[in-house]
């Protein structure tokens, strides 16, 4: 399948994002995802809180000795954009604060690994029009958080209003959509069963080809050229604790599936998807290529 174009990106974060604070995932699981990618002769990006690279600035060491990208991903995984849903607890910068969180989570990126990031994702896809212009401002070229599955509107790279960042417009950084199957009728509210994570290890990489062929089919019928940007975590390639996780004062019990099968059945299924896709003929591309394509 000609003119597929595949952009992997890894969220470089807490163990089971904002469920612990905790980076087992970041130390053990960063190695087995480089592992693939190299057997695969693939690089992607990695997008890094501040605080995971103040932290453990090997791991970044690591990812750069492989030739993949660094990008940013906030200072520490906090809601910089606008909340698409609720959830207890978290709850968003607000909008004038956005250009100066950013500013710092860039130096702190710059200062510690050694490269200035061009390509950023907002944690949970919650991104905004303030988190755009303020990106583009600082001149990232690449912005890897317009959720597909909720807004529905673009299947591809395009670069975003100022008004409005989930509409084209002019400027500079190009918005890259999270792959969701628009082929599918949504049972959930907010469409998040149309997303892809975490199908390829919960159900398989069988299952979450399919979803793909029908987005495929889904964008061709719409004479767009098949375009997919998926997010991964590090903590999904090491063991996670299942059930109730103790700490501080309290604990939390994420929903089984966020943690289903996360250690070497992760590693294979990716390895697998990899594969799948590269038998349908996707080229494999860093954010930052991705958004200079457009």
């Amino acid at each position: 399948m000609s003119g597929l174009q595949v952009v992997l990106g890894f969220d470089m974060e807490t163990d089971i994002g904002s469920w612990t604070p905790y980076y087992e995932g970041l130390q053990h699981g960063t190695p087995v995802i480089l592992d693939i990618l190299e057997r695969n002769k693939i690089t992607s990006t990695f997008f890094f809180t501040g605080d995971s690279l103040k932290k453990y600035p090997q791991v970044a060491e690591l990812v750069k000795a492989r030739g993949h990208e660094i990008g940013a991903h906030t200072l520490f995984h906090e809601t910089i954009g606008d909340s698409l849903y609720d959830i207890p607890g978290i709850m968003p910068i607000l909008p004038e604060e956005v250009p100066n969180r950013l500013r710092l989570c860039t130096e702190l990126v710059e200062e510690i690994a050694g490269v200035r990031p061009v390509s950023f994702r907002c944690p949970r896809l919650f991104g905004s029009t303030a988190v755009v212009n303020a990106l583009d401002a600082l001149g990232y070229v690449a912005d890897a958080t317009y959720p597909m599955f909720f807004f529905r509107d673009q299947l591809g790279p395009y670069h975003p209003s100022a008004a409005d960042w989930t509409r084209q417009g002019d400027l500079r950084i190009v918005e890259l959509p999270n792959f969701a199957d628009l082929s599918m009728t949504s049972n959930d509210l907010y469409g998040r069963d149309m997303d892809q994570w975490p199908l390829y290890r919960t159900e398989g990489t069988a299952a979450m080809m399919h979803h793909i062929d029908g987005f495929i089919n889904y964008a061709q019928a719409r004479g767009v050229a098949p375009f997919l940007c998926f997010y991964f975590h590090p903590w999904e390639f090491h063991p996670m604790p299942q059930g109730e996780i103790r700490y501080s004062e309290g604990s939390v019990c994420p929903d089984p599936f966020i943690t289903k099968n996360c250690g070497p059945h992760a590693a294979e299924q990716l390895d697998l998807l990899i594969k799948n896709l590269a038998d349908r003929g996707a080229e494999f591309l860093q954010a930052q290529e991705a958004a200079r394509r457009c």
